[in-house]
This record gives C-alpha cells, sequence and structure tokens, in this order.
C-alpha cells in the first residue's frame, strides 16, 4: 500500500465555483485509500462538506479561509495585501505539513506565493509550470506554460535544467533530451534571449542539448523537454487544446453525417474512443510548479470535475514519489 498523501485543495480557485472542486475531490478520495484532503474555502462553502460526506470523515478535512483572490487581480497586490485567501492558505499548509497543493486560480498569484510562501532551490530565481503533453510514442514535456511570461535567457537557462531534474525525477530518464522552441532551426533565427539560451544550454555539459525545433514539431516526439518562455508556452498548449477538439468534434459530425458513416463509426467506435481519450485535455489536466520545496499544481480555471480529479492524481503522484526532493537533489548536482 502506498504511502498516505495529504492534499490542500483550493475551492475557491475555479471558474464554475466549488462544485466540481469538490465532486472531484469526493471522487478521488472514494478511489484512493492512501488520500486525504483539507477543503479550503469560505466558511458557507466549507462548512456543509463534513455533514455531507461524513463517511469520509477519517480522510477529509475543511479549512476556513475568508479571502478569494480573483482572476482580474494583480499578482503584485495580491503579494502585497496579505489576505487570508484560499489560496494563499492552501500553500500555508503545505509549508506546515501537507504533501501537496492543488488550485485553479489565478496564475500568477499561485506562482508569487508559492515563491513566497514555499520558496524555491537557492539557484533557482522562479518557479515554472512543466505539464506533459500528448505525443505519438515518447513522452514530451513544456516548460514554461504560464507562470513567467517575461524571460530572460538565464531563466531559460534554469528552466531547462528543471525540466530535466523533473523528467529523470519522474519518469527514471536518464539524460533527457532537451530543444529550445523557436521560430527556426538555424542558429540564426529567434529573439536575443532564446539565442543567448541556447548558447548557454550548449555549454552546459549536463544537458542533452539538442537545438531548436519548430512549433510543428510540438507533439512529434522531437525532444523529451521543450524549453519556452511562459507567454509562448501558454498559447502553444491552448492551440494544441484547441485543435484537439476541433479534430474530435469534426470526426463526430462526419460519423453521423450520413448512412455510410455512421455504419463507418460503428466499426471505428473503439479506435475513435481511444483517440478522442489521447486528445482531452481533461485527462492531462494538472501543471506542475517546478522549482520549490513543496508540490503544487495548477489546473485550468474551467476545468470540469474530471478535470479537476486528473489535478489531484498529479498531486498524489508527484508527492507520492518525492519529487520535489528529486528535482532539489539533481539540480544541487546541476547548479
Amino acid at each position: 500500500m502506498s504511502r498516505p498523501i495529504h492534499v490542500a485543495l483550493d475551492l475557491m480557485s475555479g471558474d464554475k465555483g466549488p462544485a466540481p472542486i469538490i465532486e472531484a475531490g469526493i471522487n478521488c478520495l472514494r478511489r484512493y485509500p492512501e488520500l486525504s484532503l483539507t477543503m479550503v474555502g469560505k466558511r458557507e462553502v466549507v462548512a456543509p462538506v463534513s455533514h455531507t460526506y461524513s463517511d469520509l470523515s477519517s480522510r477529509l478535512f475543511v479549512q476556513e479561509a475568508p479571502d478569494v483572490i480573483t482572476m482580474d487581480q494583480r499578482p503584485s497586490q495580491v503579494l502585497r495585501s496579505r489576505s487570508r485567501s484560499s489560496m494563499s492558505v492552501a500553500l500555508e499548509l503545505v509549508r506546515d505539513g501537507v504533501d501537496a497543493c492543488v488550485s485553479a486560480g489565478n496564475t500568477g498569484a499561485l506562482m508569487l506565493l508559492s515563491r513566497s510562501i514555499l520558496k524555491t532551490h537557492p539557484s533557482v530565481d522562479r518557479p515554472a509550470i512543466i505539464k506533459r503533453i500528448p505525443s505519438p510514442d515518447t513522452l514530451t514535456y513544456v516548460v514554461d506554460l504560464g507562470a513567467n511570461v517575461d524571460c530572460r535567457a538565464h531563466h531559460l537557462y534554469q528552466f531547462a535544467l528543471m525540466g530535466a531534474a523533473m523528467v529523470e525525477a519522474v519518469e527514471n530518464r536518464i539524460s533527457p533530451t532537451v530543444a529550445l522552441l523557436n521560430v527556426g532551426e538555424e542558429e540564426t533565427k529567434g529573439n536575443e534571449q532564446v539565442r543567448l539560451a541556447s548558447r548557454m544550454l550548449a555549454e552546459s555539459p549536463s544537458l542533452n542539448y539538442i537545438g531548436f525545433i519548430e512549433g510543428d514539431a510540438l507533439f512529434s516526439n522531437a525532444a523529451n523537454v521543450v524549453v519556452c518562455d511562459g507567454f509562448v508556452g501558454n498559447v502553444a498548449l491552448k492551440t494544441g487544446e484547441g485543435v484537439g477538439r476541433m479534430m474530435t468534434d469534426l470526426l463526430r459530425k462526419q460519423f453521423s453525417a450520413s448512412l455510410y458513416g455512421r455504419l463507418a463509426g460503428v466499426i471505428a467506435a473503439p479506435l475513435l474512443k481511444h483517440l478522442i481519450s489521447m486528445l482531452d485535455p481533461s485527462r492531462h489536466n494538472g501543471a506542475s510548479l517546478i522549482g520549490l520545496t513543496g508540490t503544487v499544481i495548477k489546473c485550468h480555471g474551467n476545468s470540469r470535475p474530471a478535470g479537476f480529479e486528473s489535478g489531484i492524481q498529479q498531486a498524489l503522484f508527484e508527492a507520492s514519489r518525492n519529487v520535489p526532493e528529486k528535482v532539489h537533489a539533481r539540480l544541487d548536482e546541476l547548479l
């Protein structure tokens, strides 16, 4: 049996309110006996939870947080206000011993509060968001996916080191390949930050750096770790998710457009179901903030319960494997 894992769940962070987050949490508690949850939110939200799910009282806890960080708040204002928000309280629980935090809130605020409350590795300036993306035959992680929209070359260099350490820790992949996302593969392409970061990565003896890749190679097994700033990474991720939804919608329409299409759809149903599952963003929900002393998972704000379940599962996976400790140990060797 796996060791017990305790996760703090920010109930006030989703675009659709607390209900889908609570549903996801309860589903995960019933599925994973090693999991305990502390649900954090306003009193009127958390008070009914314990009574409604009294059968889970030994593994389900609540923590009141009077304030909420909205999506339109500036992260710097959030940091200065020192409010008792559900996000900050959940992060403080991790600081005080809880294994992980899951939030779908304001990305910039989550990054700044995580850095302030949990701290980063001494050689890391900023935590970054990393996530495994769908790829045909191998594994590909992308970093950064939105935590840092303005980056200098040394930030990209640090993202590469953290990404490689993450893949080694999570996937047991020795010397993972690392690439920079760029507008071309030639050394002269890209902005100054990307070109300088490429030179820094090429000179690093501890990284298996393979150079630039373009956006069309992102989902094609080109590299185990793809590095970019958060602006580019977030746009690329959301574009890929949009294309995936478009493909599944087009396939459904084609298979229902005629009698021949419906017959073909019956035959192709198992393959279509598998393809839709692979492309479903909720199946891949839950990105990690790496470089921190604790496990923090960021979910999409508009996620359905299945998406939040994926995020909680990611927190359970990383905490059970002591990923922050392994990443920090590897960074001690690399930096």
